[in-house]
């Protein structure tokens, strides 16, 4: 690999102490195909011993570290990332095939996580409730105990931060099993909450195939709490595992997330997000913007310009610093290949095709705009997780609120129109757990609370709401007399 890891990749963190296993996985960089590194594949036998290495670390130095401190800690972790930002950035870069500028915008987001929930930890307060004469009673929140976390390939740096930061800020004891895609900074990260003065056993991680790794921590009866990223199929087999333990699950899973265009929108500001929510990271991601629902008055105008914006995109490896990198493996660009086939003859408004002279073993497809396409086309229902968006047509307010809430899904959806009646409306008709009004994605939002509706998923993470999921509540009634 051209970057120096402080760390051997092919070992685990159990209980504070670094170790090997038997065997390893081959990590290739996406934008060219090679081997980069290996990292262990961990087993039933090290899941069980990380949950066993988080029991230990809530009855001992873990499990007696205030709120306050428990927040120094994360704060601390926060400015490390800060500090090896660049680092963070190039591993995640060659590890995820995610352009350079993105990466670097996630090694950011995840030190801005670790600030907001180390100065949240000793906010989250209990309640007093009015009661009957002689009585007193009070809430407390309280850590659920061993929490689980299955992190997917896409925004790996991302998602840590917002689970485990959360996670970590309430008081629990954290399995970090990141996907066998994209284990390289999760492993970073995990090296520099050590060097931040988590104590042993806070924070484990246990790498390897999900299949063995994290079938194992779905099921684990040591665990009090899942959050799970990832698919819909995975998504379910995770909830039906932990059920069998009556544990709570937090899911966050696909999306096919809508941006809603009136015919009095500003389309200039509009134009930048229409695009790139869409295309942003090669299309792989939960909330991407892969349809574009467009007033009739406006559509020939909006495609127009989306196709000028498309004729600007490059394809290319992500250490150059593409607008578009490749997607992270060989099956997940058979899959898109699979939608664009079946696109059959839906017309073609815009395309950015690989460069020629790209490394033959990067798995680059070209990024498509389609339409106008019908609202119960397999492309406008079904979620492609690549860099492919569909326009849809629509007259009146009532059918674009039908085509938007027509999927499974309801992640986030975006409604651009000067009319603030019609805003208010929408945000409350569209089913989404995000409605974004004249802008899509709001920065970031690291203080925004984040899921879904139907296939989407259920819970929320992000912002003050994570905290309350990764905690539970006990009520105190003291009868006094």
């Amino acid at each position: 690999m051209s970057f120096s890891l402080p760390l051997d990749p092919a070992q685990i963190l159990i209980g504070g102490t670094w170790r090997a296993t038997p065997e390893t996985l081959l990590v290739e960089d996406p934008s060219t195909g090679e081997e980069i590194a290996r990292i262990a594949r961990g087993q039933a036998a090290d899941i069980d011993a990380a949950v066993i290495a988080a029991q230990d670390a809530l009855l001992g130095d873990w499990g007696r570290f205030t709120a306050a401190e428990r927040g120094r800690c994360l704060a601390r972790l926060g400015r490390l990332v800060e500090e090896h930002e660049d680092l963070l950035a190039e591993v995640e870069a060659r590890d995820v095939g995610k352009p350079l500028a993105q990466a670097r915008a996630d090694a950011r987001a995840l030190a801005r996580y670790c600030e907001f929930y180390g100065g949240a930890a000793d906010k989250v307060h209990g309640t007093t409730i009015p009661y009957l004469d002689g009585y007193t009673v009070y809430t407390l929140r309280e850590p659920h105990g061993v929490t689980g976390h299955i992190v997917p390939w896409n925004y790996p740096m991302q998602i840590i931060g917002r689970s485990v930061g959360a996670a970590l800020a309430m008081g629990n004891a954290c399995v970090l099993k990141p996907a066998e895609d994209a284990s390289l900074t999760a492993l970073l990260f995990a090296h520099l909450a050590q060097q931040a003065g988590f104590p042993a056993g806070a924070l484990n991680i246990v790498t390897g195939l999900g299949s063995e790794a994290g079938a194992a921590l779905s099921a684990h009866p040591g665990i009090q709490h899942l959050s799970f990223t990832g698919s819909v199929a995975t998504g379910s087999a995770v909830q039906i595992a932990a059920g069998a333990n009556v544990v709570p699950v937090t899911l966050e899973l696909g999306g096919k997330s809508p941006q809603i265009v009136f015919a009095d929108a500003d389309l200039d500001a509009a134009l930048p997000f229409l695009v790139n929510a869409g295309l942003q990271n090669a299309g792989q991601t939960c909330s991407a913007s892969s349809r574009i629902l467009v007033q009739r008055a406006v559509f020939d105008e909006v495609a127009a310009r989306m196709a000028a914006a498309y004729g600007a995109k490059r394809i290319g490896p992500a250490m150059e610093d593409p607008g578009i990198g490749p997607l992270i493996n060989a099956t997940q660009k058979a899959r898109v290949q699979a939608y664009l086939d079946r696109a059959g003859d839906l017309p073609v408004i815009a395309q950015a095709e690989p460069g020629a002279d790209l490394p033959g073993g990067g798995h680059y497809v070209p990024a498509m705009l389609f339409g106008p396409v019908a609202p119960d086309h397999p492309l406008a229902q079904e979620e492609i997780f690549g860099p492919v968006q569909v326009m849809i047509p629509f007259d009146t307010e009532d059918e674009a609120i039908a085509i938007a809430n027509g999927t499974e899904y309801g992640l986030v959806a975006s409604v651009w129109t000067r009319d603030g009646a019609r805003q208010m409306r929408l945000a409350r008709k569209v089913r989404a757990g995000q409605v974004f009004l004249n802008n899509y994605g709001a920065g970031g939002g690291v203080e925004l609370p984040f899921g879904g509706t139907g296939k989407s998923g259920h819970g929320r993470e992000k912002g003050f709401e994570a905290l309350y999921g990764f905690s539970t509540l006990k009520t105190v009634a003291a009868h006094h007399g």
